[in-house]
């Protein structure tokens, strides 16, 4: 991570199971007010902006939902599109060619944080 002092603590490290439930965190994304999202895949954290590459709306179908029933892969509850975990590109469905965005994201200390960037920030108080 660039640098750990602007990290900002999504939650605790045992919040955030093997290709289990995820946990949403709020962002500002261009501007606009929305979420990021962290799972784990393969023993490693990795963080995303929750915003399918199809239409911009938020993937998971009840929160922090964002496997698809295997645990294999991310999928948007709205049109099936899914996700490589350990990348976010496009798998299958309507997403062809597109990608999540992708969210730094650091796991130390038995927590997870994130890493504002130039599109992904804290969301204003």
């Amino acid at each position: 991570m660039a640098d750990a002092a602007d990290a900002i603590l999504v939650c605790a490290a045992d919040a955030v199971l093997e290709g289990g439930r995820g946990v949403r965190f709020p962002v500002s994304a261009g501007g606009e007010d929305g979420t990021g999202f962290v799972v784990r895949y393969g023993g490693r954290v990795f963080g995303y902006l929750n915003r399918c590459a199809h239409v911009p709306i938020e993937l998971d179908w009840a929160e922090g939902e964002f496997f698809e029933s295997s645990g294999l892969y991310l999928m948007c509850s709205t049109h099936g599109a899914i996700y490589v975990p350990e990348s976010g590109f496009c798998a299958g469905g309507p997403c062809k060619g597109g990608r999540l965005r992708p969210i730094a994201v650091e796991e130390r200390e038995q927590n997870i944080y994130w890493q504002p960037d130039d599109y992904v920030r804290p969301v204003r108080a």
